[in-house]
């Protein structure tokens, strides 16, 4: 068993002082939208999916001492990213083409930025009802990951109606970060709750793994969430 990932990944470094970083650092929206402006007219306007479309997903960290927001933006089109002003960008923007096999047994390191949703008893509600809660500890982000672990391939989902990645994890390699939320003052009460997890993986399924990669994991892929990198590793 052997899927592909082909796609493109483009790597950029701004100027975090630069009012186009700064917007997006200060507002989940104009993040997506930089993120979005790389790919105009290959979908018309409006349409509510024009991301998953593309295969867009991103991801992004900054360096405050260096002052440099850095993203890392997947897609399965050529991007064109004509519309960053170039006094934005702290080097040359890299657009690296990804063609990576994946088969059982494969052994990578992986590293996703994730809005993890765990089913709890609310307080706040007389009858104490489960609802989805972001996850409050790193404890609790390890448990939403596990629970998409695939160890074997007995079907795609597991008990709870979470999809399975297609691979299993080391649950004593992961190294979690519970990051700040993001919010956006273009959706009135949008705040995205964001945890880093680090860990390795073995593919169980390179089907399952491929979709994993190439449509993201968890919510919020529109808002920098949910794209797994990884890197080869193991013989």
């Amino acid at each position: 068993m052997t899927a592909r990932l082909i796609a493109c990944h483009s790597i950029i470094a701004l100027n975090a002082r630069h009012p186009v970083a700064a917007r997006a650092l200060l507002d989940a929206q104009d993040m997506h939208r930089l993120v979005m402006s790389g790919f105009h007219g290959w979908v018309e306007d409006g349409q509510p999916d024009a991301r998953a479309q593309m295969g867009i997903l991103s991801t992004w960290n900054v360096d405050l001492k260096s002052n440099t927001l850095l993203m890392v933006v997947q897609s399965k089109l050529a991007p064109n990213w004509s519309l960053i002003p170039k006094d934005a960008l702290t080097t040359r923007i890299e657009t690296i083409s990804v063609d990576q096999p994946l088969r059982k047994g494969d052994q990578f390191t992986f590293r996703t930025v994730v809005n993890a949703l765990t089913a709890r008893r609310d307080a706040r509600t007389p009858e104490r009802r489960t609802r989805k809660m972001p996850a409050a500890r790193p404890d609790h982000v390890r448990d939403w990951l596990m629970k998409r672990a695939q160890p074997t391939l007995d079907g795609t989902t597991a008990e709870s109606g979470a999809r399975f990645i297609g691979a299993e994890i080391d649950p004593q390699s992961l190294a979690i970060r519970m990051l700040p939320p993001v919010t956006s003052s273009h959706h009135a009460g949008l705040k995205i709750n964001r945890s880093e997890v680090r860990g390795k993986l073995a593919v169980t399924d390179p089907g399952a793994f491929h979709s994993t990669l190439a449509d993201g994991i968890g919510s919020a892929r529109a808002y920098g969430c949910g794209l797994v990198l990884i890197r080869q590793s193991g013989p």
